[in-house]
């Protein structure tokens, strides 16, 4: 099929554009990918483990963040592109297949690298074909996109062909190539400006890593419920029960350290950044890369909270004294640290201050973080969870303005578009 019937077929987004329920469906597979990534992780952590995780994390959330900007300049729900979102969907799938099969194959089935980079490369190729559909100059998108996205994906399969050690794990060297892969994407995706892409609906944007970071947080909460696998068919515990309610207790705050101001000033400012280039670097910096600092401290926090629940729920140590060791508990407060610095940063991105509570905040975390091993599991769930509400509640506290205007503008903004949506359904349906 030509250009111009793809074109044709292919229907470009508004400006008052939102989230499509189709887009939500493909959200619901990537932070499904997004937690399979603890399973590279849990069968044994270690610094070379942990950082291959993070790797792997952050390829995921460069395709996820790709698609999130296809959405927001055409229309994913009409003409071809519901059929292109299926294609996605179905790699994506078989991509989470071959994730603990990332960086070392096992014997009698596909090589598990190559499967990973076959799988990368179809998603990151739909979506930049059809970007090429609809670009001004397609010979010069193809360089800005086509090019680093095949130098990605040689990295990948050159990893994935070198000689594997049995037992060893993902080598430094395989780390290695794929870090140069992240670096590839990312330095490349913070270049789409020069091919004349623009953030066509800022309520749109916005609200795509809104409902990512809100996903993610709700399967976080979904993967506790499931248990840690050596506490399947073990009896309940009042340990796991008090772990479990810290835990959750935990992710709610977190929750609420986003969703309550930020989430909402950050639309704001966006809606309010007027000039095009100013817009798109503020979204790329704010959301694109800002907002995987959240993703990875949520996924480092799901995977300490598991280990941290199986060390509980083990029936031949006293729960409420067993103490987590080696990694699990620093990757615990780790995620909670980074999910912090990363509403910090951006803050600081978005108003060009540094805001003094979260900040005492995370250095006392980090105090904490290196006794931390030293306290019982679920005595450190505890501090955790006592923490964060804090932070919670002094927030609440100050009777910042900032937050009231805030909140005050998102109210009248959602009655005035209730109102507007109640009488055109009054009038035409």
């Amino acid at each position: 099929m030509s250009a111009g019937r793809w074109r044709g077929r292919i229907l470009p987004a508004a400006p008052g554009s939102g989230v499509t329920r189709l887009e939500l469906f493909y959200d619901l597979v990537f932070v499904l990918s997004f937690l399979n990534v603890t399973v590279l992780l849990a069968a044994s952590l270690s610094v070379r483990t942990l950082l291959a995780g993070l790797v792997v994390l952050a390829l995921l959330w460069w395709c996820w963040v790709s698609f999130a900007a296809l959405g927001n300049v055409v229309r994913t729900d009409q003409g071809v592109l519901p059929l292109i979102g299926v294609v996605t969907v179905l790699a994506l799938f078989v991509l989470n297949l071959s994730l603990p099969q990332a960086f070392t194959s096992r014997p009698g089935g596909p090589p598990g690298p190559l499967v990973f980079a076959a799988c990368y490369l179809i998603i990151r190729a739909v979506q930049v074909l059809v970007v090429l559909t609809r670009a001004d100059a397609p010979g010069r998108a193809a360089l800005r996109f086509g090019l680093p996205l095949l130098a990605s994906v040689t990295l990948i399969v050159v990893a994935g062909a070198l000689p594997e050690q049995p037992g060893v794990g993902p080598t430094w060297l395989r780390v290695a190539l794929w870090a140069a892969a992240v670096v590839i994407e990312f330095t490349a995706g913070g270049r789409v400006r020069n091919v004349g892409l623009a953030v066509v609906s800022a309520a749109h944007w916005a609200e795509r890593y809104a409902l990512i970071l809100l996903i993610a947080l709700g399967e976080s909460i979904i993967s506790l419920g499931l248990g840690p696998k050596p506490a399947v068919g073990l009896p309940l515990s009042w340990a796991v029960i008090v772990a479990s309610v810290f835990g959750v207790t935990t992710i709610a705050a977190l929750w609420w350290m986003y969703f309550d101001t930020l989430a909402p000033a950050l639309e704001q400012k966006l809606h309010r950044t007027r000039d095009v280039d100013e817009r798109a670097a503020f979204a790329r910096d704010v959301y694109a890369y800002l907002h995987l600092p959240l993703v990875v401290g949520i996924i480092l926090f799901a995977l300490g909270l598991k280990r941290y629940l199986a060390v509980i729920a083990d029936p031949h140590v006293d729960p409420w004294q067993v103490r987590a060791v080696g990694l699990d508990n620093r990757v615990l407060f780790a995620g909670v640290i980074i999910y912090i610095v990363g509403l910090l940063a951006l803050w600081v991105r978005a108003s060009h201050r540094v805001r003094l509570l979260p900040t005492v905040t995370v250095v006392a975390l980090a105090v904490v973080l290196l006794p931390a091993g030293r306290l019982p599991a679920v005595a450190g769930l505890a501090v955790l969870a006592a923490a964060c509400v804090a932070l919670v509640l002094a927030g609440l506290r100050t009777g910042d303005p900032l937050r009231r205007h805030v909140r005050q503008v998102a109210l009248q903004e959602q009655i005035a578009t209730e109102q507007e949506q109640s009488e055109w359904r009054r009038r035409h349906l």
